[in-house]
């Protein structure tokens, strides 16, 4: 049997490599130190490590890729990567500008190794989603059972492992922050090799998963929030770099940001997000955790503009702060909620340094700190070291990666709840006295961040996986909890520490079904509580939508969104052609589409269709959202000139006619007019809305005998 090599075996040889570095003052010294550092790695021939397994998953390429074979040639960056790793995100765009520096025909290629640390990480699927979420680019190979990761006796998640033109080791990088190394590395092994002639331009097979994907209203939503006075939804559309703002019927009133990432203040028109994640929004102000960005922005919708808050745009490693929020560098913020001690505080979910920050609105003053000015931006809680641990010192105790923020403002609570997801932990953070303590999820042991699993019970017996969101109802004192991983929504009482499920399968899924238990999600990341407590907004993130748990009948819906442009498209009236309503959307595949039986018309003749919909019992059409129907002839346009082909429904009392008339001189002996509708509507009582389409297809024969001036059919159906 083979004898391959491990990190450990140029542990030794790279540490003096390292040390030299650090002691090293120009640039040209240290190409230099790298390249003697080479020709002594090269003389041990026997720095050869293992292949990728036999029959593992590949994602973003043609085919499975092999150190012997594709990668034979190339200098190679393996990353040892799990998706759940903030630390792991943080080393992506290191990555990215890597790849763009140096081509695949240049010799370099990157291949992420993904070695999961929760059981649902090891699912293909999810990594995908998670390949898509965050733009990569590269081949990903899903090493589920970690053999590599074992093989090599990598430590920790990410780690980096650069390897020569034979598959040899070169370097390891072990966390995050490495980036000068990493460029240093990667451009003197690829000069040395070149040198060689051992390098090759040959393809890897490259083939993004993302090219073969439709488009969607929404990209991987990551939180959602409610305005309870106007009512008005913020999502972070997250994977399309923009905030929509909606109403609680689903119209879009604003989309800021988008489609491509950037960072831009200004018009809503004209700022640019990255990733945005958290947002929280009351009155006419949004507040955005601009994750990517590593910034806290601010949406002020009655000016139009978009400012910076905090952060300077790049990643941060100060875990104190205390500067103001424009000078403040901050790492990586994922949930934003506005509270108030004496003055109001945005608390930030400051998930890369595993801390809980406040952005002072106005002056105050933090439990157990000292007194901040308007625009100060600090650290409250959580010592900066990734742990499950509690403690009555808020500097003192540990988070582990805190991902989503619930404010309780009122006794007995007057506390922030938060999702900790590394730990699979919800703990609360007391604005009396600063206390961190445990709810439910995780165990004793504050180092011990694997004590996750999927069970209802009280406090320490419950368990959670990878948690993301939470959300406070405050009339009837429930804190509910988006556990990501187990793709289910949980309800913890506080005041016992009881965890129970509400909905969902356990299995990642996009069903509706007649309950919330038959229903299924896929990595819901966000929640929010709207209509006084009857409702439950859910970010469905892995499957791109919003879903509506309605909290007093127990029924789920999607909910549905509507664009703007979308609107302005659909009613349009085109008098020549159907060039105006090429924006029409897709009817959805559960629409019914209806043949009715041929009818014979003549030349000359007109036909009216009489379109007759009927809504379920208790539901009214929705004013916000405008239903619409829309005609044509699947290739005989000639029979639409002159008529209106879209238009609006407002009222189904009574029918709804629509005319065509056939000319004189018909192109096609049997063309087929299409009818489809699509109906916006709520419950009468307020809360759930949905949408429906049909689709009516009407055959027509022309024939050469004169008829009556005019045919009347009717089109029927109820929802």
């Amino acid at each position: 049997m083979a004898s391959y090599s491990k990190l450990t075996d140029i542990f030794s040889i790279q540490s003096q490599l390292d040390c030299a570095l650090e002691d090293s003052t120009t640039q040209q010294e240290k190409e230099n130190l790298v390249h003697q550092y080479l020709h002594k790695i090269d003389e041990k021939e026997d720095l050869i490590i293992p292949d990728f397994e036999d029959g593992l998953e590949w994602l973003n390429t043609d085919r499975p890729l092999s150190l012997g074979k594709e990668l034979s040639g190339k200098v190679v960056v393996l990353d040892f990567f799990t998706y759940c790793c903030i630390n792991c995100m943080h080393l992506l765009p290191d990555l990215h500008h890597l790849e763009q520096s140096y081509s695949i025909e240049d010799g370099l290629v990157v291949v992420g190794v993904h070695s999961a640390k929760f059981p649902n990480e090891k699912i293909l699927q999810n990594i995908r989603s998670a390949v898509l979420r965050y733009d990569i680019t590269h081949p990903v190979v899903n090493d589920s059972d970690a053999r590599l990761w074992q093989e090599l006796e990598v430590s920790c998640w990410p780690t980096l492992v650069l390897l020569g033109p034979r598959g040899n080791l070169l370097f390891s990088l072990v966390g995050e922050g490495h980036r000068e190394r990493l460029f240093l590395f990667t451009a003197a092994a690829l000069k040395h090799y070149r040198e060689q002639g051992l390098l090759k331009d040959h393809g890897v097979g490259i083939r993004l998963y993302r090219d073969s994907l439709p488009p969607s209203i929404l990209s991987f939503p990551g939180k959602i929030a409610m305005d309870p006075s106007s009512k008005r939804l913020a999502i972070a559309d997250t994977g399309h770099h923009r905030v929509l703002v909606v109403s609680n019927t689903g119209q879009v009133l604003h989309s800021v940001g988008g489609p491509s990432s950037g960072r831009r203040d200004g018009n809503l028109s004209e700022a640019q997000f990255s990733s945005p994640q958290g947002v929280f929004i009351k009155g006419d102000t949004v507040y955005v955790a601009d994750t990517e960005n590593h910034l806290v922005r601010k949406i002020n919708l009655s000016e139009g503009k978009v400012s910076t808050l905090a952060g300077i745009g790049v990643q941060g490693t100060d875990k104190k702060g205390g500067a103001l929020g424009p000078q403040q560098p901050i790492s990586s913020p994922w949930d934003v909620t506005l509270g108030n001690i004496g003055g109001d505080i945005l608390w930030i979910a400051m998930a890369g340094t595993h801390q809980i920050w406040a952005l002072f609105l106005e002056d105050g003053k933090l439990p157990k700190g000292s007194d901040s000015k308007k625009g100060t931006c600090v650290c409250f809680a959580g010592s900066g070291n990734e742990e499950n641990r509690n403690n009555s010192y808020p500097h003192k105790a540990g988070l582990a990666q805190p991902s989503g923020l619930a404010l309780a403002p009122t006794e007995p609570w007057e506390c922030l709840f938060i999702a900790d997801s590394e730990s699979s932990t919800i703990r609360s953070l007391s604005l009396k006295d600063g206390a961190v303590k445990h709810v439910v999820g995780g165990e004793r042991d504050p180092m011990n961040l694997f004590a996750f699993g999927d069970v209802d019970g009280k406090g320490i017996d419950a368990k959670l996986q990878h948690p993301l969101g939470v959300s406070w109802n405050e009339d009837s004192s429930l804190l509910y909890v988006a556990d990501s991983y187990n793709h289910k929504i949980k309800v913890v009482d506080p005041k016992t520490k009881q965890c129970r499920l509400l909905a969902g399968t356990g299995e990642a899924g996009n069903g509706i079904g007649p309950g919330f238990l038959e229903s299924s999600f896929n990595e819901p990341g966000g929640l929010c509580v709207g209509e006084g407590g009857k409702l439950l907004y859910v970010a469905d993130t892995n499957n791109h939508h919003i879903k509506v748990l309605d909290l007093e009948t127990k029924t789920l819906s999607l909910f549905p969104i509507v664009g703007k442009p979308e609107v302005d498209a659909i009613l349009t009236t085109a008098t020549s052609n159907t060039a105006a309503v090429k924006k029409l959307p897709k009817l959805p595949k559960s629409a019914p589409v209806l043949a009715m039986p041929s009818i014979t018309v003549s030349s000359g003749q007109s036909v009216t269709l009489s379109l007759k919909l009927a809504l379920p019992t208790g539901t009214k059409l929705t004013e916000e959202a405008p239903s619409f129907w829309s005609l044509s002839a699947e290739g005989n346009e000639w029979l639409l000139e002159g008529r209106a082909v879209t238009g609006s429904i407002g009222d189904l009392s009574e029918p709804i006619s629509i005319v065509s008339s056939i000319p004189a001189t018909p192109v096609s002996p049997d063309p087929t007019l299409r009818l489809d509708a699509w109906v916006y509507y709520c419950l009468s009582k307020g809360g759930t809305c949905m949408m429906k389409a049909v689709s009516f297809r009407q055959p027509l024969l022309i024939g050469s005998t004169s008829q009556e001036r005019s045919v009347a059919v009717t089109l029927k159906h109820a929802f």
